[in-house]
């Protein structure tokens, strides 16, 4: 699928998924809206969607704004990207709360007095449901003193309560909302409010810090968020992974962390995303189960192992299947049917095995030992050995185990043909070509190339069953209609194993922007491109032999042509940043460099042409690292100066 194509299709089940994920009523569990939502962010940064602050919509409520605009979180998914969020801050102390699931509701106060309840809506606008809040266990109607401003907080169904009596709803999160935005308020005693942050109004200086707000907030006799202190980054992480085991043990949802800066800073807070605090979340949801039988997937040449599992509920939706990716990950988590698993859904929204959970490891170590050339299964008595194909299933070739993948080297397989040309038909987005007449094509020796789809006619194809002229007269046009595509999609449409929009996408960008580069470099070149390594260069580099001719004939009907070409300015260049930015956001300066035909890194390494930052000598791992390799250090305005199209 082309780049644009995805973004549209990731924008559309975004906008369509939010108004039930912010009202509770999920169609897609947590991790699946997160996946799909990362995905957008990195292919489209500057898309109206990701601008766009998620709104709830409660119809038939009054409307009122919120004090502060109730803004989203950015949020860290692993160790690494939390790490590099406390670099850029360098913050002496770490104020540490729970993440807590349920909805946001902002209390309003004037001389005291509770005045309007308003839901998150747009971030500006919210839904005021001030007469249902008053129900709500942990709403304070009277502060009994002369302040106004608003205290932030999160409704929350308890685990006992959804137990007893609304365990007919998916989860707690849902139906708390679900009787938050009910007319006549009836069940909102259910819920509870757990107080997180504080604003006064007009006044940004009451409140100069993070654990000040915590204890105004108790004192008030508000039930408040669990907050700690830390004074560095790996601690907070070692506690990340202790609340983790424990969250289950606490009597309401949690799905993650807030990490904040300690001091109180309100235009940071004004922002759509404020850039001082951060949602640390905790790994996906697992769930455990037992490997009954794994079955081998077919596509090209690629075999691919997929594991029969007794049905387990994860993330919202019933699983028995879960893939097992390679050879080489069976034999690293030394599997064996009925062996116990760990099952997690992983960005992809793919349920996948995660490795063991039983705990016979110990007891088999010496049979291992025993035996180093081990089968594709664990050698414990209560395993049976997990089958894996010897020979390709259409050719009768002997299948090539590499490790991370099992295959036909075969490149006259009849299979891997037709599999490639379906993905120049799907890449190209060939309408009228469905999978039935391509292979009727093909069973009859018509095409054995995608080249050959250009020499088709109108009358050989109305001879097929169920075609006719006038289907016919449509293929035709469809195949024929000129298009021309990037070099990235263009490599991809040929289907070589393991190289997709992209992995051709990062390779172009770093310097290899025609066909002709392409072809002309070497495996050592391409396994020095940023997250590439040296099986994807040598697939890549062996592929574009294998299919030179065919794409020498496609581009010779003229009818496709590569778009572009021509180097940009930062073509082969490569830039990551550390620290604060003064005249844009780190977004904006990493979509400058894209448009330009560079690549950003995450990372400092020998690759690696440039490092952004406007504190070289604050001693951050990123800038010792870089001086260490010799790459050079430009500062904001040497990077705004070279970048200036």
């Amino acid at each position: 699928m082309m780049k644009n194509a995805r973004i549209a299709e990731l924008e559309n089940m975004i906008s369509g998924y939010q108004a039930s994920y912010y009202n509770g009523e999920a169609e897609v569990s947590d991790a699946e809206f997160d996946a799909l939502w990362d995905e957008l962010k990195r292919l489209a940064p500057e898309s109206p969607v990701i601008a766009r602050i998620g709104a709830d919509s409660i119809d038939g409520f009054p409307k009122a704004r919120h004090l502060i605009p109730m803004g989203s979180q950015e949020k860290a998914a692993n160790p690494a990207e939390f790490r590099e969020w406390a670099e850029k801050l360098a913050l002496p102390v770490f104020i540490v709360q729970y993440k807590l699931d349920g909805a946001s509701l902002e209390l309003q106060y004037k001389n005291g007095l509770l005045t309007k309840a308003l839901t998150r809506g747009d971030g500006t606008i919210g839904d005021d449901i001030s007469a249902n809040a008053r129900k709500m266990r942990g709403v304070i109607t009277d502060l009994q003193m002369d302040w106004s401003g608003g205290v932030r907080g999160e409704v929350l169904m308890f685990h006992e309560v959804w137990r007893t009596k609304y365990s007919g709803k998916a989860n707690c999160r849902n139906a708390a909302n679900g009787l938050m935005r009910k007319k006549d308020g009836q069940g909102c005693e259910d819920l509870t409010l757990i107080a997180y942050d504080v604003s006064a109004n007009g006044n940004d200086t009451y409140f100069s810090e993070e654990i000040e707000k915590i204890e105004w907030l108790r004192e008030r006799g508000f039930t408040v968020s669990e907050t700690k202190e830390f004074d560095n980054a790996e601690a907070v992480i070692q506690y990340r992974a202790d609340m983790a085991g424990l969250r289950m043990s606490l009597p309401f949802d949690i799905d993650g962390l807030v990490v904040k800066d300690n001091k109180t800073d309100m235009d940071d807070l004004r922002r759509a995303r404020p850039e001082r605090q951060i949602a640390f979340k905790f790994e996906l949801e697992q769930a455990i189960s037992v490997l009954r039988d794994v079955e081998w997937s077919e596509s090209g040449a690629t075999y691919t192992p997929i594991g029969i599992i007794d049905p387990v509920r994860l993330a919202g939706t019933r699983v028995k299947r879960a893939n097992l990716c390679n050879p080489a990950m069976i034999r690293d988590m030394k599997l064996g049917i009925g062996s116990t698993v760990i099952v997690v859904k992983r960005g992809e929204i793919i349920p996948k095995i995660e490795g063991r959970a039983d705990l016979c490891l110990d007891k088999c170590l010496d049979k291992l030992a025993e035996n180093p050339d081990m089968p594709l299964f664990y050698q414990n008595p209560q395993f049976q050995p997990i089958k894996q194909p010897t020979v390709c299933g259409t050719c009768g070739t002997e299948l090539v185990d590499a490790g991370t993948r099992l295959y036909c080297p075969n490149t006259a397989c009849p299979k891997r043909l037709l599999h490639r040309i379906k993905k120049w038909v799907n890449v190209l987005d060939i309408r009228e070509a469905g999978t039935k007449i391509l292979l009727q094509l093909f069973n009859k020796g018509r095409i054995r190339q995608i080249a050959d789809l250009y020499t088709l006619e109108i009358q050989e194809l109305a001879a097929f069953e169920r075609m006719g002229e006038l289907s016919a007269s449509k293929l035709i046009h469809n195949i024929r209609t000129p298009r021309s595509l990037p070099l990235a999609d263009f490599i991809a449409g040929f289907d070589i194993e393991g190289v997709g929009s992209q992995i051709m996408e990062n390779i172009t960008q770093a310097g290899y922007g025609t066909l002709e580069k392409l072809r002309n470099a070497d495996v050592e070149s391409l396994a020095g491109v940023f997250r590439m390594g040296e099986i994807t260069a040598r697939s890549i580099v062996d592929g574009l032999k294998e299919t030179a001719d065919d794409m020498d004939a496609v581009l010779k009907t003229g009818l496709v042509t590569i778009t572009g070409g021509t180097e940009l300015p930062l073509t082969g260049q490569s830039f990551c940043f550390t620290g604060e930015l003064k005249t844009m956001k780190r977004s904006a300066a990493e979509t400058r460099v894209k448009k330009l035909g560079g690549l950003v890194k995450t990372s400092v390494t020998r690759s690696l042409t440039y490092l952004v930052t406007n504190e070289p000598e604050n001693g951050s791992s990123k800038s010792k690292k870089a001086v260490k390799l010799g790459i050079k250090l430009l500062n904001e305005d040497e990077f705004i100066k070279l970048t200036n199209p």
